[in-house]
């Protein structure tokens, strides 16, 4: 017989065996004796009332013992015939591939960065010269933006495909199994480069192809129908099937796209700062104490607030973590947040942004609010004085209009500069932010704080460009066999909707 019972634990016994036994005896109301395994399915922490506890989902075995299913694996035979091109070796296009390969279609994944080992000298670069390689940073190359920054699998995608199997797919591949059972499970900058090497040899070995330092730099289209594409301007590769998987970055394919005069549209993004706190600051807020208990992993937040009815909302919040520099262009400021496996680094950093609407910015150019995100970008690097040096401000002095007078210590590398925040983004922006940070700090006791740093600008939280597709083939309306994806394409935010969104591409083609 097997029962999922639901048991709380406290932080100090959440491995202790015993303990576990005898509390989901007791929620059985059966001897202990009789229980003869357990699985736990759910982990999460409850920090509702002063006593933190652990909330555990348990399937449990009662006078029964589990059966171990050995699956036999499956041959998978590649038909050379049939390829796709996968334009992108981020989580949507890896994942893409390796369905691809399920299905015994052959991937051709090309990537403009390079491969993980390769891209940490760019992003030392970045980090202690403010140097942007413009091919390969943290938003291009192998593993995309997520190898690099963090590696959250939260996700509520829960209706778009089997979240089960993309997290299965990362355990197979090297991560830890804690992420099919915590609620908000994370792999770790530290640890994702050896999983992305791992999935790369698993496309490999299977009979797929990657190309790094390859750059789509046209599309080869005829009578309506994708053909192939060309590469680094001199070389064509052909295949009837292109999975486009950029990321929300690569903003040159949007304009060979509109040059193309293929249908792009605008589309509604959020701008706003990285805001950083002490870690201990938002620990003692959540877990209502003054030292955080070792059995605890760093706190998290999540706040919204509406603003004259704007959202303002915190989004990628990283405990333990650190502020990057995410620019793929020159003379740009972009910042986002990553944490470590162990996120046991001093501060807690958080993007926290402000709704931008179609009607925000004026007009009918489907570039118009990419356009106006690179501006913004380009105005906080001119503001900061260069070398990827980025604009910040204290929270409580960006609220009561005042510059400040120094900076508090913080985690972004390539340093902070004390500017006023309102002379870079715009007024709406300013104005709303100003009105829900006093609000977050009713929400969560310390929060408001002029100990906490404002540094700017957090601007590439989802793409602000839209390249269309039908509902149910997934391809262009306007060409056959093209197939935008991920968040590059406007349907994903975060690596697991991407990596969801690449299996759905993959399956989709098969049809075709």
């Amino acid at each position: 017989m097997q029962k999922t019972l639901e048991i709380t634990i406290t932080p100090s016994q959440i491995d202790n065996a015993d303990v576990i036994l005898k509390a989901l005896s007791k929620a059985a109301k059966l001897d202990t004796k009789v229980i003869t395994h357990y699985k736990i399915l759910k982990r999460s922490i409850d920090a509702r009332s002063r006593n933190v506890v652990y909330r555990l989902q348990v399937l449990t075995y009662i006078n029964e013992t589990p059966q171990v299913i050995v699956e036999a694996q499956k041959e998978v035979k590649i038909n050379p015939q049939k390829k796709v091109i996968i334009v992108g070796a981020g989580p949507a296009g890896l994942f893409a591939a390796l369905q691809c390969i399920e299905n015994g279609v052959k991937p051709i994944i090309i990537e403009r960065g390079k491969d993980v080992k390769q891209r940490r000298r760019d992003l030392a670069a970045i980090n202690k010269q403010g140097v942007v390689n413009t091919e390969s940073n943290y938003c291009f190359g192998e593993g995309g933006a997520g190898t690099y920054s963090d590696g959250k699998l939260y996700t509520r995608s829960n209706k778009r495909g089997d979240i089960n199997k993309v997290l299965q797919i990362f355990v197979d591949h090297g991560a830890s199994e804690d992420i099919l059972i915590d609620a908000r499970p994370h792999i770790g900058t530290n640890k994702l480069p050896h999983i992305i090497t791992a999935i790369r040899e698993t496309i490999l070995n299977a009979g797929g192809e990657i190309h790094f330092d390859t750059k789509l730099t046209d599309l080869i289209i005829e009578g309506g129908q994708i053909k192939g594409v060309e590469i680094n301007n001199q070389k064509e590769i052909f295949a009837k099937s292109v999975i486009l998987a950029t990321g929300h970055s690569a903003r040159d394919i949007y304009y060979i796209l509109h040059q193309k005069n293929i249908l792009i549209e605008a589309k509604p993004f959020a701008l706003g700062v990285r805001i950083e706190h002490p870690q201990s600051v938002i620990d003692s807020a959540q877990y209502h104490c003054d030292i955080r208990s070792e059995f605890l992993p760093p706190a998290y937040y999540s706040l919204v607030q509406q603003v004259n009815d704007r959202g303002v909302f915190s989004f990628c919040m990283c405990p333990g973590g650190i502020i990057a520099p995410c620019a793929t262009d020159l003379n740009e400021i972009v910042v986002n947040g990553w944490s470590p496996s162990k996120r046991n680094n001093p501060y807690a950093n958080s993007g926290t942004v402000v709704q931008i609407t179609l009607e925000d910015v004026q007009g009918y150019d489907p570039l118009r609010m990419l356009n106006f995100q690179a501006q913004i970008e380009q105005a906080a690097f001119e503001a900061g004085g260069g070398s990827l040096v980025a604009p910040a401000q204290r929270m409580v002095d960006f609220v009561e209009n005042r510059l400040s007078l120094d900076l508090p210590k913080n985690s972004y590398l390539p340093g902070t500069k004390s500017v006023m925040l309102d002379n870079i983004l715009p007024d709406f922006v300013s104005n709303s932010l100003k009105g829900a940070l006093p609000q977050f700090g009713k929400k969560l006791k310390g929060y408001y704080t002029n100990e906490a740093i404002l540094v700017g600008v957090e601007s590439r939280t989802s793409s602000p460009v839209r390249i269309p597709r039908d509902k149910d083939t997934l391809q262009h309306p306007q060409v056959e066999g093209l197939f935008p994806c991920a968040e590059g394409a406007g349907y994903a935010g975060g690596i697991v909707s991407a990596a969801i969104d690449g299996i759905n591409c993959a399956n989709a083609l098969i049809n075709f």
